[in-house]
């Protein structure tokens, strides 16, 4: 392998290297962002027993964000409930 080759390679490898990093950091900022509109969105239903349009509106923007971030606008929903 000539130095240019070696070059190319190194800077190659760096560059996933970096890439694999960046995609670590964002999927630890998605979760991060995902557990605290969790802990808002059960404070608005369970904590402060919040009713009506207000409560709903907050719920539903809530619910848009987590749709844009997961593509699941139900992933903060409670699963296997009866």
């Amino acid at each position: 392998m000539t130095k240019a080759e070696n070059r190319a390679a190194a800077k190659a490898w760096h560059q996933e290297r970096m890439r694999k990093r960046d995609e670590e950091a964002r999927v630890a900022d998605i979760a991060a962002d995902l557990a605290e509109l969790d802990r808002l969105r059960r404070y608005l239903i369970f904590g402060r027993r919040a009713h009506g349009a207000d409560a709903e509106k907050l719920r539903s923007a809530i619910d848009d964000y987590v749709e844009q971030l997961t593509g699941d606008r139900t992933a903060l929903h409670v699963k296997n409930h009866k």
